[in-house]
């Protein structure tokens, strides 16, 4: 009695690089440590930088608004009595505008090193690290140390009887040397953090960490020259 043979399954047309189904969960190219692929990450580091931009427009329109009611506020009242700023403020600006020149010298280092997990290369030198290392945490102590000189600037003041709610003028100099002050110490934290992060191993994600670092410490820079320049001109 004769049969019929079912049909055979047709062949599987082998794929490229002997990987099989899998092929299609391999990242895609430009994703990883260092943005140009063979790295783990989820997405590309540049996305760091868009962040961190986007991170600081809230911080600009706050400022912004700040500015508004200060000139608002000084043109509309008679009890407005301008406010010696104190002297410590102007060696607190040194200081500052140090920290940035150190944070330049640190971001441009790590810009330079290779991790060796990417692009190919050597890996950093426990020598260059260590220097990168330095820089970051002389930066963060310059930070520390203009923190304290704001606190020692508020202390001058109350020796004066000069306090949040002596006049306007006094009120506006307390809250945006006070919310400057916070947005540093944010920024001191994530010195310290990259610092460590660095010291324990150099990757091509952690020196992008810097400079995104870098980014946010310079604006608190410039930042700071602006109030600076608000309550001096317009004071």
């Amino acid at each position: 009695m004769a049969t019929i043979a079912p049909p055979a399954p047709p062949a599987q047309k082998p794929s490229s690089g002997g990987r099989g189904d899998d092929s299609h969960l391999s990242p895609p190219r430009g994703y990883g440590d260092d943005g140009r692929g063979g790295g783990s990450a989820a997405f590309p580091l540049r996305r760091y930088y868009t962040g961190m931009w986007f991170a600081l427009a809230p911080v600009v329109m706050l400022f912004t608004a700040f500015t508004s009611a200060y000139v608002v506020r000084q043109g509309l009242s008679e009890d407005w009595r301008p406010t010696d700023l104190p002297s410590i403020l102007w060696w607190n600006s040194a200081v500052l505008l140090a920290s940035s020149a150190t944070m330049e010298l640190a971001r441009r280092r790590a810009r330079g090193m290779r991790s060796g997990t990417a692009g190919g290369g050597l890996p950093a030198s426990r020598e260059e690290v260590d220097a990168l290392r330095r820089w970051l945490l002389i930066t963060s102590v310059l930070g520390v140390i203009f923190l304290a000189g704001q606190i020692v600037a508020w202390k001058e003041l109350a020796n004066r009887g000069i306090y949040v709610a002596t006049n306007p003028s006094s009120s506006f100099f307390y809250l945006l040397t006070a919310t400057h002050g916070l947005h540093l110490l944010g920024g001191v934290t994530a010195l310290l953090t990259i610092t460590l992060l660095v010291a324990r191993r150099l990757t091509p994600g952690r020196r992008t960490g810097v400079a995104v670092t870098g980014i946010y410490w310079h604006f608190m820079d410039l930042l700071w020259i602006y109030v600076l320049v608000l309550m001096t001109v317009l004071k």
